[in-house]
């Protein structure tokens, strides 16, 4: 039986750091590093952030999920209108390196927008993909 998936509401992105993978699991679990390498969060506290959009600032709940065993960290983004918004990574071990791979699910906006807001998204995604790349090894 074959499934068909919607590939119109995801993006899967990866890229190669060279340091060891539990050094950038360190680093990316602590919800208080998000804004030195994205561009959407800051004003980071417990379980809330202040969120950058196209339209402005908002505060939305910030959940932190993390497993140290398999280095996975997973955000769970509550916005003001009750809808929620997930992203899932995860530090995977390439010798003595690492590959960082991030799946950003389309924003919850409504179905007529997501495809170009999850393009919109792909883009900046790629870019803190490098930033991060470059804050870790230059630190």
């Amino acid at each position: 039986m074959k499934t068909e998936t919607n590939t119109n509401n995801f993006d899967v992105q990866s890229i190669g750091i060279d340091l060891k993978p539990n050094f950038i699991y360190d680093f990316i679990s602590k919800p208080e590093n998000l804004p030195l390498w994205t561009n959407a969060f800051s004003n980071i506290k417990e379980n809330s952030a202040v969120m950058e959009t196209p339209m402005g600032k908002i505060e939305i709940g910030l959940e932190t999920i993390t497993s140290e065993t398999s280095r996975t960290v997973d955000w769970i983004m509550t916005m003001p209108d009750g809808s929620i918004g997930k992203a899932f990574s995860r530090v995977s071990e390439n010798g003595a390196h690492a590959i960082y791979s991030f799946v950003l699910l389309a924003p919850p906006v409504p179905l007529e927008q997501i495809e170009g807001a999850l393009s919109a998204q792909k883009l900046v995604l790629a870019e803190e993909l490098k930033k991060l790349k470059n804050l870790l090894e230059t630190s």
